[in-house]
């Protein structure tokens, strides 16, 4: 459903992301992890088709999104980590604006859009302007907006930044729901318990280059700790010298 091959991204003399090769098939949620300046966020814009790759090829639902952008953006929904909305808009007119920038409109749109606002406890605030929505309703509308024309992928980055723990778990129970009726997701945190408990298969980045990839099982048998959590396998996949940092703060 997602194939990446060789994506490279440079700018000027470094590169951010470096020749990765990727699949990620229907039905999957796949996380995205590495640490700050990875090359994990500039992988999942280029993926989104928000950012133009240097080198390399991206395909979603068969469609290479470079060749094809229209078709391939028509089947994939997109939730950045820094929510950017019209702020003139009420809640349900910015669903509806959405949806009409993928053709769609009439009574499912409405009902869909309904049925998001409710999960989401935004019903109360459909017809108010989204200038007045908190920061967490702002995240809410627009996990909203890429499921309210039913995409085939979604592309999440950092879902879980400013919900609230009913939110969290709604976003959770729509992700399962999603891959279980055959979608594809793929989705970069930091929460790594989020990672650990509803992911498919991992993928580490760093410098930009993938480190590991695979389930749970898989990433400890690489790392040849068969009991270790999934902080432990990333620290060591990353480097871990935190320790080290921080007795040498602490010393210092």
């Amino acid at each position: 459903m997602i194939e990446i091959v060789q994506l490279t991204k440079r700018y000027g003399t470094f590169t951010a992301v470096n020749g990765i090769d990727l699949v990620v098939p229907r039905g999957e949620l796949f996380g995205f992890l590495g640490p700050n300046g990875a090359g994990k966020t500039t992988t999942m814009r280029m993926v989104a088709g928000i950012l133009r790759p240097t080198a390399g090829s991206i395909r979603i639902a068969g469609i290479d999104i470079a060749l094809e952008p229209v078709a391939a953006k028509a089947r994939l929904g997109f939730i950045p980590d820094r929510p950017f909305i019209y702020e003139k808009l009420t809640g349900i007119e910015f669903l509806r604006f959405v949806a009409g920038l993928y053709g769609q409109e009439g009574s499912a749109i409405e009902r869909r859009a309904d049925e998001l606002m409710e999960a989401f406890d935004l019903t109360e605030w459909r017809d108010e302007l989204v200038e007045s929505y908190s920061h967490g309703m702002r995240q809410k509308i627009i996990i909203s907006s890429a499921f309210v024309h039913r995409p085939e992928v979604i592309v999440v980055d950092e879902p879980m930044v400013g919900l609230d723990p009913k939110a969290a778990k709604t976003l959770k129970d729509l992700f399962r729901e999603y891959t279980r009726r055959g979608h594809t997701i793929m989705m970069s945190t930091h929460t790594l318990e989020v990672a650990q408990t509803m992911c498919d298969r991992i993928g580490i980045i760093q410098k930009g280059q993938i480190r590991a990839c695979g389930t749970m099982d898989e990433l400890r048998a690489n790392a040849e700790r068969g009991d270790e959590g999934l902080e432990e396998i990333f620290l060591r996949l990353t480097g871990d010298n935190v320790g080290r940092e921080l007795a040498g703060v602490l010393d210092g």
